[in-house]
Parts: C-alpha cells; structure tokens; sequence
C-alpha cells in the first residue's frame, strides 16, 4: 500500500474513532499526517474529514443546543481564526512545525494542571470571550481546539444533553469558517480535497469502532497512554528540523 495512502487511512480511523468513543485524540491527527504532508497544508486535508464528522454530530444532536453559551464564545472565536489565518499567510513549514509543537506541548501541560486544579474561573463571561479568541487561533492553525471547547463548557455546568450538542455546533460553525479561509490562502484546493476523499474509507471505520466501543472503554484507562503518544508527537516536530 502507498505510505501515503496509509497515513491518511490511519488519519481518518483515528479522527473516526475519537469523535464516536473517548475523544482525546485530535492532537495525534495532524503530527500523524505531518509525516507525509509536512507543512500547513496538512490543515486543509483534513476540514473536510473534520466537518463530515460535525454534519453527523449535529443531525445527532440536535436538541438541548445553548445558544447563549454558544453567544458568549462563538464571536471571538471567529476572531481567532482570522488571527490564525494571518498566521498561517506568511510562516514557513518549518516555522508550522515548532508553532504546532509549541502548542501540542502546551495543550498537554493544561490537561495536567487541570487536573489538580479548580475550574470554577471557566463560568464567567470574559473567560468564555478570552478562551473563545484563544480556541479559534489553535483551531486554525493546529486543529486542536477541541480539549478547549470541551473545558469551557464543562465548567457552564450544562446537562448532559445540552453538554453534548452545544459542543458539537460550536466545533461546527468554527469549521465552516474556516473553510473559506484555507480556500484564501491558496491551502484548500482539488488536490488536498482528493487526499481527504482518500481518507473517508478509515473514517468510517473508525467511526464504526469508536461506536462499538464507547461503553467499554473509559477515558481515564487511556488517558496517559494518549499523553504519552501525544509528547513523542510534539518532540518530533520540534526535532524535524
């Protein structure tokens, strides 16, 4: 099998799997990829594959959706990826990999202080703009604003329900505006939408599996192991150069 071809069925097994079980995995997609597509253009491959993902989680859920958190995060979000749109204008391949460590490392070092520490901060209204603007700029230059999304609105104390829908239609209304940002900058073309249609056949098995999965499997078994991948994947972007 072309490597190629494998990286990306491996990329959109992983992306599948993680949004239909545990999650914690987007941080492991894009160094994965990077082995192959070794710059930014890795980003526009994968929003398609991302917003696929979104289209069935939001026919999924599509009641209990708190549009006033969502007012809250969603404006300075949008913000964020305009900033990482800037960015993204004028850096290097090599400048992409040490961001994209920069901010892998960091994502993993919030996760440990979080878990000794109180998130009660997360409820008020300037958190929720700050972290939005700061979600948005990680959500277009590294597609891993996930965990961030997830801590914000964990800390609104919404039901279960509402938890998982708001969350599903913020990383959704994110992802379109992005869409037409990688197309700005010359990133979302035919060629990279081919290599996204080739990663659909691991997408779907992923999704499948993660669902089969997700009352086995507990987050807190895998979590270091995840951890662990995640660091080896940040130390190797800072190091590919």
């Amino acid at each position: 099998m072309d490597t190629t071809l494998l990286f990306l069925l491996l990329a959109g097994l992983l992306s599948g799997f993680s949004k239909f079980s545990i999650g914690g995995m987007g941080l492991l997609v894009l160094p994965l990829l990077m082995v192959v597509f070794p710059g930014p253009e890795v980003l526009s491959i994968l929003i398609p594959i991302n917003l696929l993902i979104d289209v069935l989680a939001i026919i999924s859920y599509r009641k209990g959706i708190s549009w006033s958190v969502l007012a809250k995060v969603i404006p300075l979000a949008l913000a964020g990826v305009l900033l990482g749109t800037y960015l993204l204008s004028f850096i290097n391949a090599e400048s992409f990999n040490t961001i994209l460590g920069a901010i892998i490392a960091g994502m993993l070092l919030l996760g440990l202080w979080l878990d000794t520490h109180d998130t009660s901060f997360m409820q008020s209204k300037t958190t929720g703009g700050v972290l939005g603007a700061f979600a948005g700029f990680i959500s277009m230059v590294s597609n891993a604003a996930g965990p961030l999304f997830s801590l914000y609105l964990m800390a609104q104390k919404l039901p279960k329900e509402h938890y998982v829908s708001t969350r599903a239609w913020c990383i959704f209304f994110i992802n379109i505006f992005k869409l037409p940002m990688f197309y700005s900058l010359g990133l979302l073309t035919t060629d990279s939408l081919g290599y996204s249609v080739q990663a659909l056949p691991g997408l779907l098995v992923g999704c499948l599996i993660g669902y089969w999965t997700v009352n086995k499997l507990k987050f807190s078994q895998v979590k270091w192991l995840i951890r662990i991948m995640t660091t080896i994947a940040a130390v190797r972007l800072f190091s590919s150069h």
